[in-house]
C-alpha cells in the first residue's frame, strides 16, 4: 500500500487517478466486480476513502471508466493486427469463422474487459449521475463504431449490419462470461454430481460458436 500526499497539481491529481483505476483492475483479478468495495479499494491504494470519493463520484464511475479504457485497449489492438486480415477473394464464409476466431481468441486475453462488460447494465450503470453514465454511453457508442469500422473491413459485405453484429457481440460477451464463472455453491453441486454439467458452458468455445452463428445469420439475411 502506497500513502499519498495531498495532490496539489494536474499531474499529481491524475497520478492518483491513475492509481485507483490500476488497483481496481488488480482487484478485479483477484474478485468478482460485485466483491469490490471501497472501503478495501482506499485501503489499498492508500487514500482515505473520502478521498478516493474526489475523485470519481462512486465506486461504479471507477468502474465505468476502468472499462471504457479496457475497451478502447481492445479495439487499438484489434486495429493492429494488419497480418490476421484474410487475403483477397476467400469466401465470405470463411472470412465469418476467422473473424469470430479473431474476437474471441482477442477475448479471452482479456478477462478484465469481460468481467467488466458482465457487470455494465446490472451493476456498473447504477450508483452514477446522469451526466456520468451519459459520458460513458456516449463514448461506449464510439467505441461501437470503432469495433464496426474493424468488422466491415474484415467483412465488408455486412454493410450497415456490423454495428448490429458489434452491439450483439458486446451482449454476448457479458452473458457468456457471467454463466462461464458460476457461483461457488454451484461448482460445488457441478462435482458431487456431474450430471449437472450437462450443459456448462466454456467462455471461450461458446462464445467462438456464439459469433459465428451471428455472423452466418446476418451474411444470409443479406
Amino acid at each position: 500500500m502506497v500513502t499519498f500526499q495531498r495532490a496539489r497539481s494536474d499531474e499529481q491529481r491524475e497520478i492518483r487517478r491513475q492509481a485507483i483505476l490500476d488497483t481496481t483492475a488488480a482487484m478485479i483479478a483477484e474478485m468478482p466486480v460485485k466483491q469490490v468495495s471501497l472501503n478495501e479499494l482506499s485501503r489499498r491504494v492508500g487514500l482515505a476513502k473520502s478521498n478516493v470519493l474526489r475523485y470519481f463520484e462512486s465506486r461504479e464511475e471507477i468502474l465505468l471508466e476502468l472499462l471504457d479504457r479496457a475497451w478502447r485497449r481492445w479495439t487499438a489492438d484489434l486495429r493492429g493486427q494488419p497480418a490476421d486480415r484474410p487475403a483477397p477473394g476467400t469466401p465470405a464464409r470463411r472470412r465469418a469463422d476467422d473473424l469470430a476466431a479473431l474476437l474471441t481468441q482477442s477475448l479471452v486475453e482479456r478477462p478484465l474487459l469481460c468481467e467488466l462488460l458482465s457487470a455494465q447494465v446490472g451493476v456498473l450503470e447504477y450508483n452514477v449521475s446522469p451526466a456520468v453514465v451519459a459520458h460513458y454511453k456516449k463514448s461506449s457508442l464510439g467505441n461501437l463504431r470503432e469495433l464496426a469500422t474493424l468488422v466491415r473491413e474484415r467483412l465488408p459485405e455486412l454493410g450497415e449490419d456490423a454495428e448490429g453484429f458489434c452491439g450483439q457481440t458486446i451482449i454476448v460477451i457479458g452473458a457468456i462470461w457471467t454463466h462461464a464463472h458460476p457461483s461457488e455453491s454451484m461448482r460445488a453441486a457441478y462435482q458431487a454430481d456431474d450430471t449437472l454439467t450437462a450443459h456448462c458452458v466454456t467462455f471461450g468455445r461458446d462464445l467462438q460458436d456464439l459469433l459465428t452463428t451471428l455472423l452466418t445469420g446476418a451474411l444470409a439475411r443479406k
